[in-house]
């Protein structure tokens, strides 16, 4: 329950207090007490309720009125009768909200029906306040101490009102509380509370009211939205006026406009800070209702205004402008209601599942190449772009008339106020005179060009225009040699590219300029791995990608940020990261359906022939170097030398780094990590190395004797005799694959478990460099050993990011898994780690129950998240290596999965030697690398068919044996 600020309240009891006060003579109270509603004051602007129609279809309070007044009669004294008065406004209640549930499921608009749920709680309440101030405590000549005036605050004060939601109340005193106020406050909320109303409530003097509003900002803001519902309406009529002559005199409109604000920006950050966040939170949100409601206090404050047509008259918004409002503030309204009556309860977040069955109730179908639910989060994102977009203009007019400060600070050398065509107005850059965007169209992208150069924001008025002038933007617009210059200028400046597109975006300018980009605004990628819409996430990797050349990225990508700069073009890496989701959406394999975009594009931009190859291939690719570098063995030679015939040149090498890590960084929080940093790193050093021909030619065994000779010469205080029996146990397989640094620890390791003769060593090691804990195993190989050291990690809770499988020449195993929490955080605290290797000793010698323990964590999965179905998918290649068979396994990911896996592989006989384990979002992307027990490939047709089935079995649901 929402409480509202200082609130004075007894605790809640199912029934009253037996001992009541003999109820006097029933007594109409004078009009000046409690009466019905009397004229408004002048001094201040009514909130006048919101018309509805067929009122009395909802609730007939005159037949309520007489339906009471006749129980009490038969009852014989009204405290008796509190059991039927009960019943009938339940019932009474029941039957309005049904009615209102009956309008909004024949489509009325979510606004209207959240006034009629506000309307249903007026007329209730005020029976109720009748029925206890009249009947149970009625007074026949109250004094100005005893008069009560009960208002609605917060969202119920505006009228609005969702199904599930709080009810708000202020009961509103000349002076101190008396008996008899105290006695009308508790029964009324007694009743209110039988009759299943959450209510917040306060019960404040006149004075304290003012008092708290001038130290509270909350309670400044619920009582600007006071509204009278019953009692002593000339005491309402008294708080109206002294908030607005005292309150605001203390408070002046430019720091009520900065409160406001930094709170907004409080509760964005606490929510994420995107508007385009995957389970959005469509009342406390960046782009939801509280953006609006931000709008209207405000509005409210400056100007008394009570609807948006008087932010309209206050010239704040357009009539254009008031019309998008009241579009978006109704689609989250419905949304809100659709929310609420899915779950039964006041739930404000679109999660997952919830997206899928209000898709459904908003009878959104599936089309070509975007689901129902893809649909329904566009027009979701849309909505939420335009309530920033509002906001913006909104802020922006305010700056302008109350002097705020603006973000952006007006250069000493722009005195003239003149500006590359353009003039500056309160530090603003702005068109000459309204008619400039229809006269000249490509004004609207030289404004931003001139913005971006000069650090400056546009004028508000301006925006408008070009709003208004977009169909200007047409085939001849787009031809427009000067056009297409301007904008490869824009996107390839070194003045914040990001911000300028972003401006363009929000404009609608970007979408009609280059059409294919208009149909990936707001379109959503719906999975758990994307957190931004297509076009959210494009401007954010050109903001990447700027960075690193500004090299302020230099610390997490050092590489990247330093083959940056030895790009020949700079406009083919910047169109690339432009154009390399552009066919999100659309049927087929959006990176070479993408290169088809990206091809017309570039002609039509006027790059040269070179440059759009260059752009093309890189949008075809863009994928290629992340699924090399995470998917396989980068110690395979095989991997190296495929990927480089890809590539084939340094230059576009360096540029598909750059993209892909421009890509990655840009999918969303916590995506990125020194892990994935290394893979790309390694890959891109032994491609480089095979580019220029700096690889090794020296033969395989001559190339060991190279390691012997390092480790003898780094393996201090080894006995000769010491470093011939592990050179005997070490194959050329893991001398050449493996790190020096690891190589000299394994080493101290191997040779401590043989002297100790240990069965079993483990060893670990925190990698801060690569954010991953590494856990390394040796002991007695056996076919199935790392299904049983996966099936440990996942019942300790530890996710593996790799492995690599070794068998010495002594029969031993040696096997390093890269390991991080199953939750995404590291794996490294001491109590973590014990328990793993406690775990890992129990399952190798049977006694560890791993299925019973993976059912225990499957059941803790959030169900919103049952929503994703991924295909299961088996690859199986034997080109990708040239001593193993290559499996790829793509699958929904869930706790255990990678022991079902590999325990599928163990029954099938296979010898699993390296792998490498991912996971995007809600789809797990994991590979093996195979082998038969004599070491070969798998190679017979059946037996493949056979490994595939088995696998695909695993994949699709947990072993229930």
């Amino acid at each position: 329950m929402k409480v509202l600020p200082d609130i004075r309240k007894k605790a809640a009891r199912k029934k009253p207090a037996k001992a009541r006060k003999a109820a006097k003579a029933r007594k109409k109270p004078p009009a000046a007490a409690e009466s019905a509603a009397p004229a408004a004051s002048p001094a201040v602007s009514p909130v006048r309720e919101p018309a509805l129609v067929r009122r009395r279809e909802i609730i007939d309070r005159r037949a309520l009125i007489q339906e009471m007044d006749a129980i009490v009669a038969a009852a014989g004294k009204p405290e008796a009768a509190r059991p039927q008065i009960l019943a009938c406004l339940k019932a009474a209640k029941a039957k309005g909200e049904a009615e209102i549930r009956r309008r909004f499921d024949n489509h009325a608009p979510g606004l209207s029906v959240s006034r009629a749920l506000a309307f249903l709680a007026d007329q209730v309440i005020r029976l109720a306040y009748s029925h206890v101030s009249e009947r149970l405590y009625p007074l026949a000549n109250p004094s100005k101490g005893e008069s009560l005036s009960l208002l609605a605050v917060g969202g119920y004060g505006r009228g609005e009102l969702a199904p599930y939601s709080d009810i708000d109340l202020l009961f509103l005193l000349p002076y101190k509380i008396t008996p008899r106020s105290e006695q009308v406050t508790e029964e009324l909320l007694y009743l209110l509370w039988d009759l299943g109303y959450k209510v917040g409530h306060a019960v404040r003097s006149l004075e304290e009211t003012l008092r708290l509003c001038n130290e509270d900002l909350t309670i400044c803001t619920s009582v600007l939205e006071a509204r009278w519902l019953w009692g002593d309406q000339a005491l309402y009529r008294e708080l109206r006026r002294r908030y607005f002559n005292d309150v605001k005199a203390r408070l002046p409109a430019i720091d009520f406009i900065e409160a406001k604000l930094k709170e907004r920006d409080v509760r964005h950050e606490r929510m994420g800070d995107s508007r385009y966040s995957l389970e959005p939170h469509i009342k406390d949100g960046k782009g939801g209702l509280r953006d609006l409601q931000t709008l209207y206090w405000i509005g409210k404050y400056l100007h008394h205004a009570n609807s948006v047509a008087e932010l309209v008259s206050a010239g704040l918004f357009t009539q254009a402008e008031a019309q998008r409002f009241e579009k978006v503030h109704d689609f989250l309204w419905t949304l809100r209601f659709h929310l609420h009556y899915a779950t039964g309860r006041a739930e404000e977040r679109l999660t997952f599942d919830l997206q899928q069955e209000l898709a459904r109730r908003l009878n959104f179908r599936d089309r070509k190449g975007m689901r129902a639910v893809e649909r329904l989060m566009k027009r979701y994102f849309l909505v939420a772009k335009d309530v920033g977009d509002l906001t913006r203009i909104f802020c922006a007019a305010l700056e302008v008339r109350h002097q705020r400060r603006s973000p952006f600070r007006l250069p000493s050398f722009f005195g003239n106020r003149k500006l590359e065509g353009f003039h500056l107005e309160a530090g603003r850059i702005a068109v000459e005179k309204a008619e400039d965007f229809a006269e000249q169209p490509v004004k609207m992208l030289e404004i931003v060009q001139v913005a971006q150069a000069h650090d400056l924001d546009i004028h508000p008025e301006s925006l408008r225009l070009m709003r208004q002038n977009l169909r200007r933007i047409d085939k001849d617009f787009r031809a427009d040699v000067h056009a297409k210059e301007i904008f490869l200028e824009i996107l390839t400046s070194k003045h914040d590219p990001e911000r300028a597109l972003r401006l363009l975006n929000g404009a609608g300018v970007l979408g009609r300029f280059l059409p294919d980009f208009g149909r990936v605004v707001a379109q959503m990628q719906y999975n758990m791995y994307h957190h931004y819409t297509v076009d959210e996430h494009t401007i954010k990797a050109v903001g990447i990608l700027r960075r690193i050349e500004q090299g302020a990225l230099k610390t997490e990508v050092p590489i990247a940020s330093e083959v940056v700069h030895k790009i020949v073009s700079r406009r083919v890496l910047y169109l690339a990261v432009l154009y390399h989701d552009i066919a999100k959406g659309l049927p087929g394999d959006h990176s070479q359906v993408g290169a088809e975009i990206a091809a017309r594009a570039c002609l039509d931009l006027g790059l040269s022939d070179e440059e759009t190859e260059n752009v093309v291939w890189l949008v075809r690719h863009h994928l290629a170097m992340s699924d090399t570098a995470f998917k396989r063995d980068l110690a395979d030679p095989k991997t190296i030398a495929d990927f480089s015939a890809l590539v084939q040149s340094p230059e576009r090498l360096r540029l598909l780094l750059v993209l892909t890590v421009a890509d990655i960084r840009a999918v969303g929080p916590n995506v990125w990590n020194n892990w994935k940093a290394g893979l790309l790193r390694d890959l891109y050093w032994r491609t480089e190395e095979l580019l220029s021909g700096r690889v090794n030619k020296e033969g395989r065994p001559q190339r060991v004797k190279q390691v012997e000779a390092l480790l003898r010469d780094r393996l201090i205080g080894w006995s000769e005799e010491d470093l011939a029996a592990h050179f005997a146990r070490c194959n050329a397989a893991y001398l050449l694959s493996v790190d020096e640094e690891t190589l000299i620890r394994h080493a101290e390791m191997v040779r401590r478990a043989e002297r100790e003769k240990a069965p079993l060593t483990i060893d670990r090691l925190i990698d801060h460099y690569l954010d991953m804990t590494e856990i390394t195993v040796y002991t007695a190989d056996h076919p199935g050993l790392f299904n049983r050291i996966a099936g440990a990690m996942a019942v300790a809770g530890a996710s593996i990011n790799a492995a690599r499988i070794f068998t010495l020449e002594n029969g031993m195993a040696l096997d390093s898994f890269h390991i991080r929490a199953a939750t995404g955080g590291r794996f490294d605290k001491p109590a973590l780690l014990n328990r793993l290797s406690v775990l890992i000793e129990q399952n190798l010698t049977g006694t560890l129950r791993v299925e019973k323990e993976l059912a225990r964590r499957r059941s803790k999965i959030p169900s919103r998240y049952s929503v994703f179905k991924v295909t299961p998918r088996v690859l199986i290649d034997n080109a990708a290596s040239n001593s193993c068979t290559v499996i790829e396994v793509n699958g929904r990911d869930r706790p255990g999965l990678l022991y079902e896996i590999t325990r599928a592989l163990t029954r099938s006989a296979l010898i699993v030697k390296g792998a490498r384990i991912a996971t995007f979002g809600e789809q797990a992307v994991d590979v093996f690398y195979v082998h038969n027990a004599v070491g070969d490939k798998i190679t017979n047709a059946d037996r493949l068919n056979s490994i595939r089935e088995e696998v695909k079995a695993a994949l699709e649901g947990p072993s229930q044996t």
